[in-house]
């Protein structure tokens, strides 16, 4: 009989939760779509499960455009309505209308000459930071790098990005190494 692998106990058994664990969780990420996507995804899952989330993902993906930041951020009202009238995301006013502002806040950042992968990762030297948890009752749920980078975005007009979000989208795209010790990622990923 086959042996499971170990895993982080967080994402349970659901084939979708050990999937997102297995292949893409703490991954490091400079994919400028794929930034921008879990800065939605992170916002929209403040108060919620991840895994309600991971459900919604192909939804999103479809209403948002392929989380094209240049469209997102020519949404009027009629996108809002199309919006909060699909059952397939969180359908939350204040969350939408952050999406469409960070979409905003990017070409912003854009057109400074800058870009997510530059600002996001200047907050960790460039580099995953490896950490060595044993337990998950040690994994912070936010770090003074997060609290910082919340801060900077908050300052270029990022909205539902406060340091619980953005240390989960810091976790998720292997900006930090927050696999367990005992889970076989924590080593693939270079702990």
């Amino acid at each position: 009989m086959p042996s499971t692998p170990t895993r982080c106990p967080w994402c349970g058994s659901d084939p979708l939760y050990t999937a997102y664990h297995d292949t893409e969780w703490g991954v490091p990420c400079h994919d400028e779509r794929a930034l921008f996507e879990f800065l939605i995804l992170e916002g929209a899952q403040a108060g919620l499960s991840w895994i309600t989330i991971l459900r919604k993902r192909e939804n999103y993906r479809r209403a948002y455009h392929g989380f094209d930041p240049a469209k997102i951020a020519r949404y009027g009202e009629k996108d809002v309505a199309r919006l909060l009238g699909d059952a397939g995301i969180v359908r939350n006013r204040l969350k939408i209308a952050a999406s469409i502002d960070n979409a905003r806040a990017t070409l912003e950042l854009y057109e400074q000459g800058g870009s997510l992968d530059q600002l996001l990762w200047s907050f960790v030297d460039g580099q995953p930071r490896i950490n060595r948890w044993r337990e998950m009752a040690e994994v912070p749920a936010i770090t003074p790098q997060a609290e910082a980078l919340s801060k900077e975005l908050k300052r270029r007009g990022f909205r539902f990005i406060g340091p619980t979000v953005i240390y989960a989208h810091m976790q998720a795209t292997g900006m930090v190494n927050d696999h367990l010790l005992s889970c076989r990622r924590h080593a693939e990923l270079g702990g």
